[in-house]
Order: structure tokens, then C-alpha cells, then sequence
């Protein structure tokens, strides 16, 4: 599978993990301290080649993704569930942990954030799905980002990233549909 885009990673381990799932080119941001002159390579990767950002996801991860969409539009953006990023030995969460198989579903699944106006998912519709409001939201907005593939979000962040990702609400009555059958099951 070959990327066309160039993948923004935390690290040089994850740049390996990534070359071994996929042939790609990667620019590391070298921690959370991603500075200006790491934030200009993006820029111009942007500009010439398309941009994927690929972050661990924990804090940090979600903190240099957010630096980066602010300093960079119109990146795409790859998410990988925590339980796939975490390591055998339980020492940490990141991209370096995860299997290629499960790399190349993430970068397969690529999104394009737009405009978040522009999305037709309410608030309503979320406290409708009991993602927002209810004893077990968290849960249910936990399944939901692994499902759609948005990562993980907080209450106020999932009607956003939603409608960033451009979710159709019959994409997220389906995908709801399929999370409450799977509760159902479990019980």
C-alpha cells in the first residue's frame, strides 16, 4: 500500500512502524515539542504532497494533532483506538505498539476535516443516541470513536468531530444501531 501523502508521527519508532504496514514518508514531530520549524515542513508537505496526521492516541498525541490542524488546514487525519496502540507489555499507548495490519485499516480510513457548520448531526441527535447527558455516554462515545474510526472524544468535542469528519446521521443511526446491539449481546 503506498501513501501518496506524507504521515506526521510523534517519533522515529513510529516512523518504523509505519514504513513496515506501508510504503510512506513521514515527518516526526518529535514529541509534544513540536516547534516552528516542524510546523513549516508540514506546511509545505501540505502544499505539495497532502498531509496525514497520525498521532498516538493519548493526551499528547491528541495535543500535537490539534497544534498541527490549527497551524496546518485541511489536513487529513488517521486514528487508531487505544487497545490497538497499547504495548504487550503494558508500558505505554502509541503508533510503534500497534500491528501493521491494524496501521494499514487506520491509514485506509482516512478522514478530511471540513467545516463543522456545515454538518446536518444535532445535539439532539446525541442526546437522542445517549451519547451526551446519560449515565453511560462515555462509554457509548468511546465505542462510537472506535467504530467511525474519529478517535476519542469528551461531550462537547463528538457533535464537532462529527460533523468535521462529515458522519451522515444515517452513518450514525447505523453505527449506533450496531453499538446497542453489541451492549445487548454483552449482557
Amino acid at each position: 500500500m503506498k501513501i501518496k501523502e506524507i504521515i506526521v508521527v510523534e517519533g522515529k519508532d513510529d516512523t518504523a512502524k509505519i514504513k513496515s504496514a506501508v510504503d510512506a514518508d513521514t515527518i516526526e514531530t518529535n514529541g509534544s515539542a513540536i516547534d516552528q520549524v516542524v510546523l513549516e515542513q508540514i506546511k509545505h508537505a501540505q502544499q505539495k504532497r497532502g498531509v496525514i496526521i497520525f498521532t498516538d492516541p493519548d493526551y499528547p498525541g491528541e495535543r500535537i494533532r490539534h497544534i498541527v490542524d490549527q497551524n496546518v488546514p485541511a489536513c487529513k487525519h488517521a486514528f487508531l483506538p487505544k487497545d490497538q496502540a497499547r504495548s504487550k507489555q503494558d508500558k505505554g499507548i502509541g503508533i510503534e505498539h500497534a500491528s501493521t495490519s491494524d496501521i494499514r485499516t487506520a491509514l485506509a480510513s482516512v478522514y478530511e476535516l471540513v467545516d463543522a457548520a456545515q454538518g446536518e448531526i444535532t445535539k439532539q441527535d446525541l442526546v437522542d443516541f445517549g451519547l451526551i447527558g446519560g449515565m453511560n455516554s462515555s462509554k457509548l462515545r468511546g465505542r462510537l470513536g472506535v467504530e467511525l474510526r474519529i478517535g476519542k472524544t469528551n461531550g462537547k468535542q463528538l457533535l464537532r468531530r462529527l460533523n468535521m469528519f462529515h458522519v451522515t446521521s444515517n452513518q450514525l443511526e447505523e453505527t449506533m444501531k450496531k453499538i446497542m446491539q453489541e451492549e445487548r449481546d454483552e449482557k
